[in-house]
């Protein structure tokens, strides 16, 4: 991921960052999944990221979002519309998936568009962000994140 800027320096940042991280690493594990045809396993998997995605998306839609949002209305609207796309797919995977033969197609396209939605917030609004916000702004987002806390996965063994 980015490192270009300087912006994972920031604690809220950095932490945004390892979600994408981990995200991206479970989408690599849903991607193998799909290949030998587990769609439970692609479920599991799906199930993990929209854990790690609850929080984050918490943080980015009540801490960082709205403080962009004058400066970038359009582009915030945008990534708030993806991520209301990305929600509803994963949330499938809870039951829905067993009887929908297009479910795991649409969860690896679905997936594809997490992966852009990643790079645009890596490469775009988290620069942006370090170059705009004030202390207080941050205060703010820390503040968010202390409430809705993370949940990153367990790691591998």
């Amino acid at each position: 991921m980015c490192e270009y800027c300087g912006c994972q320096a920031l604690a809220s940042i950095e932490e945004l960052t390892r979600e994408h991280e981990a995200v991206v690493n479970l989408i690599s594990h849903v991607r193998d999944a799909h290949r030998h045809g587990g769609v439970t396993r692609m479920a599991e998997l799906a199930r993990e990221i929209a854990a790690v995605l609850g929080p984050h998306t918490e943080v980015e839609e009540h801490g960082l979002f709205p403080a962009m949002a004058a400066d970038f209305p359009e582009k915030i609207g945008a990534l708030e519309d993806e991520h209301r796309r990305i929600e509803a797919v994963l949330a499938e995977a809870d039951g829905p998936f067993l009887t929908d033969p297009t479910w795991p197609q649409r969860l690896i396209e679905t997936l594809d568009l997490l992966r852009d939605h990643i790079l645009k917030e890596q490469d775009g609004v988290f620069p942006a962000a370090l170059a705009m916000l004030d202390t207080e702004r941050w205060e703010a987002i820390d503040a968010v994140r202390s409430r809705v806390g993370t949940r990153m996965p367990r790691p591998s063994v």
